[in-house]
């Protein structure tokens, strides 16, 4: 697995950790599972891109 892949993966965890649906997250709303995601997105777009 590349680093590239691994960061992947956890960021993906994150972004369904801060999901407003959990209980401990509720309160939070959709500012970190939205800011989570754009990172997944560039991170994906990195790695397809071979930058990462």
């Amino acid at each position: 697995m590349t680093l590239g892949t691994i960061l992947l993966i956890i960021l993906i965890l994150i972004l369904l950790g801060a999901l407003p649906t959990w209980p401990h997250s509720r309160s939070w709303g959709y500012g970190p599972s939205g800011i989570a995601g754009v990172v997944v997105v560039i991170l994906l777009v990195l790695i397809l891109l071979g930058r990462l």
